[in-house]
């Protein structure tokens, strides 16, 4: 394994009435056992203790910054505070919170951006939540790039990667209704989502020559035009011009085909169309330990790859898996190539 950073990671508190502080305090009780990298959480200190103690559980908090969270996290879990708001009922969101929620994303970004966190991990939130409250993004992938586009004063194109033990999976069209999808897709927006997926899953992953299985649009990638245009005429050529720049991308390939053991092995990454032909099979095929990771920024981000799940926030029984594999990614990509692209 490659060196760990002495930063910590920026933890954010997602939605605090959802399963993020449930998940993060069993996290920092299993740190010694799974050997976990120091994270410094961005949220309410309240929040926590309150749920710690509706859990029934016994565990320290320190108010911390990221110049001393690495050495505070073996003794205590260390908290940056951000008010969430309001007094926090597990499992009964508000939209009061969404200022508290929002605020936790940017100082995560800020701080990564800056050098003083490792990466950035999200807990997850709720989008309807934050719309109520006026929230213009799609989703923490959008937001995550119009950050980093502010930052730096440069375009970025977030690129949504879902890595499980068993595949790892990339929507080209992400947080869009399936009727918007083929006229939003283009050979433009295959072309540079495979682009930086070659580019990342060499750079962060150190696969040093990846294969990109690039799936059809529609049932049977189209069946020659039987079934649908798209795919000869967009999502082919774009195939083309991958290959032309030495990507080793191929398809389109039939959906329903491309999922089984024998078809995985044959590739590094499957490039799907849109939302749920790439988070169907990853979460069947890794529900609890898949990672959402986004490609294409100046730092490294990664999320547990669930919701909220306010029905059972509070109850004891959400599962800190997905979130164990998000800081442990994280630290690995950060310790292999710094915050930055």
């Amino acid at each position: 394994m490659p060196p760990r950073s002495s930063l910590p990671l920026a933890l954010t508190q997602g939605d605090p009435a959802g399963i993020g502080p449930d998940i993060t305090l069993a996290a920092w009780l299993r740190r010694g056992e799974l050997d976990l990298p120091p994270f410094l959480f961005l949220g309410d200190a309240a929040v926590l203790a309150a749920r710690a103690s509706q859990l029934g559980l016994t565990v320290p908090l320190a108010i911390a910054d990221p110049a001393n969270a690495s050495g505070i996290f073996p003794d205590a879990l260390p908290i940056l505070p951000i008010e969430a708001g309001m007094d926090v009922i597990a499992g009964e969101p508000h939209v009061a919170t969404a200022k508290g929620t929002i605020a936790a994303i940017e100082t995560a970004v800020s701080l990564s951006m800056s050098g003083r966190t490792s990466a950035v991990v999200t807990n997850p939130i709720a989008k309807s939540v934050l719309y109520d409250a006026g929230f213009g993004f799609p989703g923490h992938t959008e937001f995550l790039a119009d950050l980093a586009t502010r930052a730096t004063g440069k375009p970025v194109m977030p690129v949504m990667l879902l890595a499980g033990p068993k595949l790892r999976a990339i929507p080209v069209t992400i947080h869009i209704p399936l009727k918007e999808v083929p006229e939003a897709l283009t050979s433009d927006l295959i072309v540079e989502t495979c682009r930086i997926t070659d580019h990342d899953l060499r750079s962060r992953f150190g696969i040093s020559k990846p294969r990109l299985a690039v799936a059809g649009l529609n049932p049977h990638a189209g069946e020659n035009g039987a079934l649908g245009k798209e795919d000869d005429e967009i999502v082919r050529p774009a195939i083309d011009r991958l290959r032309s720049e030495g990507i080793d991308a191929f398809g389109p390939l039939p959906a329903d085909t491309m999922f089984h053991d024998e078809a995985r092995r044959r590739y590094d990454v499957a490039v799907c169309m849109y939302h749920d032909q790439a988070l169907i099979p990853a979460k069947a095929l890794g529900f609890d330990d898949s990672v959402n990771v986004t490609l294409g920024l100046p730092f490294v981000r990664t999320s547990p790859d669930h919701g909220t799940a306010f029905g059972i926030a509070g109850k004891g029984i959400a599962k800190e898996d997905s979130l164990v594999a998000a800081l442990k990614l994280a630290s690995e990509i950060s310790s292999k190539t710094g915050n930055n692209r």
